[in-house]
């Protein structure tokens, strides 16, 4: 058998549906074996967007997604969406070509070494150096990415030797059960529980996971504990809850913070150590619980008081099975927090002034979707404003990224959840700078007949840095743009245009969007002054409610 065949068959044995990437000559053999096999393979116009494509295919199945460049540049494109994936706990695997490893005439024409260019930002990086290596490695890789903690890994395919001849045969997919937390440690955990008066817990991006939602949920209503969460710990327990009481969107200073500030126990779901806990380790500060598959790592900032090891649902359903409510707990000062909150999100996103507020836009975006609809967001200022204010239902129904934060990967994100998902509403919400990185994937969306639509939010600028910028005392400099006629944009491509001019119609409009199908963008003018009112002058002088 040919090896690219073998590669191929390999893919397929590990359940890979889709391929994502922009293929060289030195992939030929492989997009011809590829040609005749199960695997989709979709040509996108940016090899960044087909790994952010796949990163998003592993971060909602929590299977490897696969992303296919040639050597060269293409490799070099694909850095920051292996970064993206990595950092993001999202299983992906990145197939880069090479020029041939056995014989080359080219000298060192576009050869970089790609296997130390991964190396420092993958769980594993193999180039292939035999027909007979493939499936061993292919099955490595593949056990190695979806491990927890999940990431990124890397396979260099040369093309002599895709092409050469050989025998090997494929190794069988066996799951691997992970071991659970020992039973001395989930007593200990309960012990520190019943004794505390004002216990939290908080639901980390390590939390969301396949059957750790059910598992947290049953935990949080036998206790009556409140929860809040980390942003990409949002929607593992559905944020309509009454004991839900706030996104930790700032890493301190906010409404949330008070309630942290009152609690004498902090039980920790899933800690990842690329998002900053939401409280800074101090003396006389609150015990914290450690509940993740994998060890803390110790810092500045995180030093927890007990560590339970194991599969976090389990060990929520151990906890949950040995704890009742307890008839000291004091729950009401997170409450009163967490009315404060509700009532200043509520009065906000009320006003209707134009260009739109932040909060307007995350409540229209919020009525305009439906509960179980995706909300894919690109990172910018409005990331902040969804993560504090947007309540989510479901686990991984609002996409962001709160790892490498990169800009670039909202739009191409919301394509694969449409591809994996095409019986729900999907809405990518993008900044007009993070939209021109990846805007030549709009002629992907619409060559696929994708039923999506963007939100550009135009303040043509970089406003999160201006923010930034703003809140230093420096004059705004180096961050201001001119942007493109997004409806002419959006109609060369064959979508739908429509631009919003007045409060309440984004809303009407996403609901439109969603009844006649088909590919639309809606441009949306953002008033950002409010990110100066609220996080700089406002958080300065919070009065906590309790």
């Amino acid at each position: 058998m040919k090896a690219s065949d073998l590669f191929v068959i390999a893919l397929e044995e590990e359940g890979v549906k889709y391929m994502f990437g922009v293929p060289g000559e030195e992939n030929l053999d492989l997009l011809e074996s590829l040609r005749t096999s199960t695997i989709k393979f979709i040509t996108t116009r940016d090899e960044r967007s087909a790994g952010f494509m796949a990163a998003t295919v592993g971060r909602l199945t929590g299977k490897a997604g696969v992303a296919l460049s040639t050597l060269g540049p293409g490799a070099t494109n694909f850095v920051t969406a292996t970064a993206y994936a990595q950092l993001g706990a999202m299983p992906a695997v990145f197939i880069t070509g090479q020029k041939p490893i056995t014989k080359s005439r080219q000298g060192s024409f576009q050869i970089i070494d790609t296997n130390d260019l991964f190396l420092p930002i993958t769980k594993l990086t193999k180039q292939v150096k035999s027909v007979n290596t493939i499936p061993s490695i292919v099955r490595e890789t593949f056990r190695r990415v979806e491990e927890e903690r999940p990431g990124a890994a890397h396979i260099e395919l040369p093309e002599d030797i895709a092409a050469q001849m050989g025998e090997a045969r494929i190794f069988p997919v066996t799951e691997v059960r992970r071991p659970l937390a020992e039973e001395k440690a989930i007593r200990k955990a309960v012990v520190m529980l019943m004794e505390a008066k004002r216990p939290l817990i908080l639901v980390g991006a390590g939390a969301n996971r396949n059957r750790t939602a059910r598992m947290l949920t049953g935990l949080v209503e036998k206790t009556g504990i409140p929860f809040f969460n980390t942003q990409m710990g949002k929607g593992v327990i559905d944020e309509h809850h009454a004991q839900y009481l706030g996104t930790a969107a700032l890493s301190a200073d906010d409404y949330i913070h008070c309630a942290i500030d009152r609690a004498d126990l902090v039980i920790n779901f899933g800690h990842d150590i690329v998002e900053k806990p939401p409280f800074i380790m101090k003396r006389n500060s609150a015990k914290v619980i450690h509940v993740n598959f994998l060890p803390a790592q110790v810092d500045d900032v995180y030093a927890p008081d007990l560590e339970v090891v194991g599969d976090i649902a389990n060990a929520a359903w151990q906890i949950s099975e040995q704890l009742s409510p307890q008839s000291h707990w004091d729950f009401e000062p997170f409450y009163k927090v967490k009315r404060a909150l509700e009532e200043e999100i509520a009065t906000d996103s009320a006003k209707e002034g134009f260009p739109l507020i932040p909060q307007r836009i995350v409540r229209e975006v919020g009525e305009g979707v439906t509960k179980d609809g995706i909300i894919s967001l690109d990172n910018g200022m409005y990331k902040i404003w969804f993560a504090r204010n947007h309540k989510v239902s479901y686990p991984n129904t609002l996409l962001l990224d709160n790892a490498l934060a990169t800009m670039g990967a909202g739009l191409p994100s919301a394509m694969a959840a449409k591809l994996l998902h095409s019986e729900k509403q999907v809405v990518a919400v993008v900044g007009d700078g993070g939209l021109m990185m990846t805007v030549g994937e709009l002629e992907t969306a619409k060559r696929l007949n994708l039923d999506l639509t963007v939100v550009v939010l135009n303040d043509n600028g970089y406003g999160m840095i201006k923010w930034k910028q703003e809140a230093e005392g420096f004059k705004d400099y180096g961050l201001s743009f001119s942007n493109p006629d997004f409806i002419q944009l959006a109609e060369s491509f064959g979508m739908k245009g429509h631009r919003v001019t007045k409060a309440g119609e984004l809303t009407a409009l996403l609901r439109k969007a969603h009844e006649e199908k088909g590919l639309h963008l809606i441009e949306v003018p953002i008033d950002y002054t409010e990110n100066d009112r609220v996080f700089t002058k406002g958080l300065k002088t919070l009065v906590c409610p309790v």
